[in-house]
């Protein structure tokens, strides 16, 4: 056995690093491996013993960023004098994704130049790749550039698709993108790649100084450049390049299991292309998945002896046994469904058996669990629900896979599921801050919220609810958004989750008749009359949500009155405010109290949630509108002098008949005109 310190020197070598500065201020280098590199290695990036560089590990929510360690002078004086000239630059370098699962994982990676390998430190994991964060994403002083390589469609930032190459200048909305993939010089077609297909790919990347051309292409690994580039734009780097930058890769992880790899990179600059690269100096990827049995196995393992036979049937009885106490409910049609389905044996040791120590909370649709997957050590939320595994089951589970593809900032991640017996097991990404709920009801001062987080909670909420009835494939309409169903991240942002409750639709489709489901308080009228789940009373229900954060009170309320009970309806109590024209006097008081309050925003969000609690669903507005009313690119319309709520309607048609009720309705309202089902009466009542 060769020394330890020999194998990595004889390592060194085989991992050829060359780095040369021409006389003229030319750079260029080329890592084939880098163990020898010296790279400037920032949050969880690190190099692997084999000379990987792995960007991502199986840490939460973290960045990671791996910089050439000199600077590099892109702009260069003139040789007769002058201003600096923005220098042309050429690289290359191959990559592989490899997630645990085989059609998830994080935001990928991007090769970037940035002024400082130091000044990333406010960036965010996820969609943002280590670059930037939710106030600084299309700053025009962050002064960086970046090729993404990125597997997650964020709408945010306006991705074509969850598997693209984009462009970026000074922020994540790509000034060019393309589905990955290349262009087969043969024959001229467009051949798709799959960036987390787990195997190796390469990228080039070149920018022309002179014509300020930008080209990107990619191909698998070991395959040739192809002649036509995958991406080719013009943008002028010399005023987004510093003078003096880094060059390197950055990324960022989630809840995914997701390992970014980077084997071998080379750059060059004002010296034409970037060096070839040798694969066969590469380093090699981790197997994935279990070792496959060698012929030699295969042969002795038949032959056993009499006494080996008797303790294999021993062996098989406690497997067996063992088997039993983790059996789960497996069907023929579930094949499909193989990479989101958890193995009950792995949640059951991730929540400790389900012991209370592990409870998370209890709801009227099950118990949920924290848990720490085996192997990946990911933390999350394991849903018990009771389930009936017969009629509807395989809707129902194609509907929890597809749920399962939602990817989205402003929604808890649904992972997978599982079925033991009588239940259904969903997986879910673990939010350690626990619900909004407990923040606006709570009595404690350290949950307390001021107003910008609870502002940028709304507006992140919202932004999730576009996302599912616009944005995504399909509409998805969730039919129990409140306070409790939404989760807070580590940073205290606002995910909407709990999607036991949530329907599939094709965009156009109208939406079925099911059973009336929900919460007091956030069902719209038009739900309870006919069970119709839609787009709109997702709105309604959205709008007590807003008063709710705002107002720090529950939609509906039993007070205790000097020993009566009575029904408080925060709807009509801030309508009340409205017309004595103070609305702001319903904010919660300890806002308006605190610093950063504003009073201007509040009035909006008070009078909008009123809005959204239209009794006519065709007067609510869209979650597009609402996500313009929020940021202020449309002025709120006004709220007519004569609006009524739901529950003011049911008390005039008490007190003066369905006919009287029908007569105020038409001469007050300038909204919409209802109709006897809009408003839920009937001539029996």
């Amino acid at each position: 056995m060769l020394p330890k310190q020999l194998l990595l020197l004889l390592l060194a070598q085989a991992q050829l690093l060359v780095v040369a500065v021409g006389v003229d201020g030319g750079v260029e280098f080329a890592y084939e491996g880098f163990v020898t590199a010296g790279l400037a290695l920032d949050g969880i990036a690190s190099v692997t013993p084999d000379g990987l560089l792995l960007l991502t590990n199986d840490t939460n929510l973290n960045i990671a960023h791996a910089f050439h360690p000199d600077p590099v002078r892109f702009h260069r004086p003139p040789s007769g004098g002058g201003a600096p000239v923005m220098s042309s630059f050429s690289t290359t370098f191959v990559f592989a994704i490899v997630s645990d699962l085989i059609d998830l994982s994080t935001s990928g990676l991007a090769f970037l130049v940035a002024p400082s390998s130091r000044d990333l430190s406010t960036a965010t994991a996820q969609q943002y790749l280590g670059m930037f964060n939710a106030s600084n994403n299309g700053d025009p002083q962050n002064h960086v550039f970046a090729v993404e390589l990125d597997t997650v469609r964020n709408t945010e930032f306006q991705d074509m698709n969850d598997n693209h190459v984009g462009i970026d200048v000074n922020s994540l909305n790509s000034s060019a993108a393309a589905t990955a993939g290349y262009y087969d010089d043969a024959t001229g077609t467009f051949q798709n790649l799959g960036l987390a297909s787990r195997h190796p790919m390469q990228v080039w990347v070149d920018y022309d100084a002179a014509t300020t051309e930008i080209t990107v292409a990619t191909a698998p690994a070991r395959s040739p450049r192809p002649k036509r580039p995958l991406l080719s734009t013009r943008i002028n780097l010399s005023t987004i390049i510093a003078d003096t930058a880094y060059v390197g890769f950055s990324s960022g992880s989630s809840i995914v299991l997701c390992k970014n790899y980077v084997l071998g990179w080379s750059f060059s600059l004002d010296g034409g292309a970037a060096p070839a690269l040798d694969y066969a100096k590469l380093p090699k990827l981790p197997r994935i998945g279990p070792k496959p049995r060698t012929k030699a196995l295969a042969i002795v393992l038949p032959i056993v002896t009499t006494a080996a036979v008797l303790a294999a049937v021993g062996v098989g009885l406690l497997v067996l046994r063992r088997r039993l106490r983790y059996a789960e409910v497996r069907e023929d049609w579930e094949v499909e469904f193989g990479p989101h389905r958890f193995a009950f044996k792995d949640l059951y040791h991730a929540t400790a058996g389900f012991r209370d120590k592990r409870l998370l909370g209890t709801g009227g649709f099950g118990s949920v669990y924290m848990g720490l997957l085996p192997g990946s050590r990911s933390e999350v939320a394991v849903k018990r629900v009771s389930h009936e595994s017969k009629q509807g089951m395989k809707e129902f589970i194609a509907e929890v896979v597809s749920i399962g593809r939602l990817r989205h900032r402003n929604l808890v991640q649904l992972l997978g599921y599982c079925r033991r017996k009588g239940e259904l097991l969903l997986v879910y990404d673990y939010m350690p801050n626990g619900s909004l709920d407990k923040y606006l009801h709570g009595h404690r001062e350290d949950t307390a919220l001021d107003w910008a987080q609870r502002l940028r909670i709304i507006k992140g909420v919202a932004s999730g609810l576009l996302y599912l009835h616009e944005d995504w494939e399909q509409v998805v309409i969730h039919r129990d958004i409140k306070a409790s169903n939404v989760l807070l991240d580590g940073e205290m942002n606002g995910r909407l989750g709990d999607f036991g409750l949530a329907r599939l639709y094709d965009h156009g489709a109208p939406a079925k008749t099911t059973h009336v489901v929900g919460t007091m308080g956030y069902l719209a009228p038009e739900l309870v009359r006919t069970g119709r789940a839609t787009t709109l009373s997702d709105v309604f229900a959205f709008g007590a949500f807003l008063l709710e954060v705002t107002c720090g009170r529950r939609p509906i309320e039993e007070e205790d009155v000097y020993g009566d009970f009575d029904r408080f309806v925060l709807a009509d109590w801030v309508l009340g405010h409205w017309r004595n024209g103070a609305i702001t006097g319903a904010v919660d008081a300890k806002l308006r109290t605190g610093t950063g309050y504003n009073a201007a925003e509040a009035d909006l969000v008070l009078r909008l949630g009123l809005t959204c609690l239209h009794p006519s669903p065709v007067a609510r507005p869209s979650m597009r509108q609402v996500m313009q009313y929020l940021n202020s690119s449309a002025p709120l319309p006004e709220l007519p002098p004569t609006y009524v709520t739901i529950n003011m309607l049911t008390a005039m048609e008490t007190q003066q008949g369905v006919l009287g009720t029908r007569a105020v309705w038409r001469s007050t309202s300038s909204i919409a005109t209802m109709s006897d089902s809009d408003i839920g009466l009937s001539s029996g009542r």
